[in-house]
Formats: structure tokens, sequence, C-alpha cells
């Protein structure tokens, strides 16, 4: 019953697991196993699995059985959420963790090639019309803040050139008005200014 109660409760908990594709390895782990842990079916991920015995005791037999349930459903739970490009290589697995450590295997990149990548994103961000100035800004902020986890810092100060630099030909008399004026500006004021210019 208590299963049953914190399943129910948990569908209340909005947090959406993207499709697992070549692109959002991180995301898609992180979020996994926040839900598995939520759903309190993650024992498998925790525990090895149990060896029992005609003579195991209960209490042996019953973590046996709560594992072998852990595992049955992370499994199933996992295999709905990843594409059908990468799924063969799930098929294969019928422990939740040697799943999880393939699947880490096949994603795991080099942080030079995470930060060329990065950079090779954040160099081609332009505003378009589909997403707002203010949604623009904290893209920028958000691959900026991922770089400088990798050890590749950006001044604040670049940060405010490089978004006045990405904004369309319509914010030309702003970022004139930002040029000539005396103070410099943090990013929270420039998102504030963008948005209430948009």
């Amino acid at each position: 019953m208590t299963g049953v109660m914190q399943l129910a409760n948990f569908s209340n908990i909005k947090c959406d697991i993207p499709e697992l594709k070549s692109d959002n390895y991180k995301v898609w782990n992180e979020r996994i196993i926040l839900h598995l842990e939520c759903m309190d079916i993650d024992y498998a991920i925790r525990k090895d699995k149990p060896t029992i015995t005609n003579t195991s005791t209960t209490a042996k037999n019953a973590l046996y059985e709560q594992w072998e349930r852990s595992n049955h459903l992370s499994l199933m739970f996992i295999k709905t959420k990843v594409s059908d490009g990468i799924r063969g290589s799930v098929d294969q697995h019928d422990n939740v963790k040697t799943l999880l450590k393939g699947i880490d295997e096949q994603f795991v990149t080099s942080n030079k090639a995470l930060v060329n990548t990065l950079i090779m994103k954040f160099s081609f961000l332009r505003l378009t019309d589909v997403s707002g100035v203010r949604e623009h800004i904290m893209q920028i902020r958000d691959i900026a803040a991922q770089l400088k986890t990798l050890e590749v810092e950006m001044s604040d100060s670049f940060l405010v050139y490089f978004i006045l630099n990405t904004l369309p030909q319509q914010y030309r008399p702003f970022k004139i008005s930002y040029n000539t004026h005396k103070d410099k500006w943090s990013i929270n004021e420039l998102l504030t200014m963008c948005v209430q210019e948009e």
C-alpha cells in the first residue's frame, strides 16, 4: 500500500524526462535517477543483487524480492525513455546497474571535446523570433556557467558585450544607448533592460 501511495504522490511532481538522444545524456541521467528515487524503485541501483539459497532467512528473501521488483521496474522505466537509435544496446541488459553503466560508457566524453562543443554552440547563438530575449540571455548564461565548471571562464563584462552583439538589427538604438551610457551594466541589468526594450 505504501508503494502505491508514493507512486500517487510522485505523479504530482512535474519534471520531464527527455528521451535519451546523442546530445542530452547529462540531463537525462540526472532526471532518470531523480524519478527512480522519487518512485522509490532505485534499490537495485543502490544495492547489489542479493544471493539467496534454500536456507535463506525470511528477511533475506524479502530483500531479494525488493531488489527484483526494483530492478524490473527500473529497467522498464528507463527503456521507455531511450530513443530507438540507442535502444538496441539497451535491450541486452537485465540488470539496471549494468544498464546505466553501459549507457554511461556510450556517452562518456572528454572535457576538451565538451568545451569545444559548448564554445561552438555559444559562438553561433543569435536572438531569433522563436525565443524571446529573456530565454536568449538565459541560454547564453547557461552555456557560460557550463564552461565555467570546465574551467573556461568569461567575465560578466565580456558576456554583456557578447549578448549585445547577438541581438538583431532592431536593437541597434538600444546598443548605441548602452555604448554611450557611462555606467556598465551587469548581466541582470542587461536582462531587465532588454526585456523592457522587447
